[in-house]
């Protein structure tokens, strides 16, 4: 059953990630221009492609956390194993831009993953703590 105090901590966690790694993924992707990167070439450097799936994967870390800490009789441990393989999955398309289209842009987008990890965490933490679970 989701409560009220819940759905509030989801919305403040996602609004608050999605706000803190936007801006660094912003700073990303300028660096990643400056040092020569093509936003043709890696159009995950443009603000409307970043931010849009800043927010699509913090809506989905979210969720994911939110039924882990629901349901898992021990969320830390399996959170421990989950968002790294999450991570390392994600940064599959990444290590393939930059050996293939531009290696300055796939090394920033894979920056941005882990910018919006370290918020995203940091964020979870905060408003969906674990030991408030079932």
């Amino acid at each position: 059953m989701i409560t009220k105090s819940i759905a509030r901590g989801f919305g403040f966690a996602v609004l608050t990630a999605t706000g803190g790694a936007g801006i660094l993924t912003a700073l990303i992707a300028l660096a990643a221009q400056a040092l020569g990167a093509d936003s043709a070439v890696v159009p995950g450097l443009t603000p409307p492609a970043y931010l849009s799936l800043t927010l699509i994967g913090v809506i989905l870390g979210a969720t994911g956390w939110t039924i882990v800490r629901r349901f898992a009789e021990d969320p830390a441990r399996i959170l421990s194993w989950l968002v790294p393989l999450v991570m390392v999955i994600s940064l599959i398309p990444d290590v393939l831009i930059a050996l293939s289209l531009d290696s300055v842009g796939g090394i920033a987008l894979g920056l941005m993953h882990f910018a919006v990890l370290f918020v995203a965490l940091a964020t979870f933490r905060r408003f969906l703590p674990l030991s408030e679970t079932r």
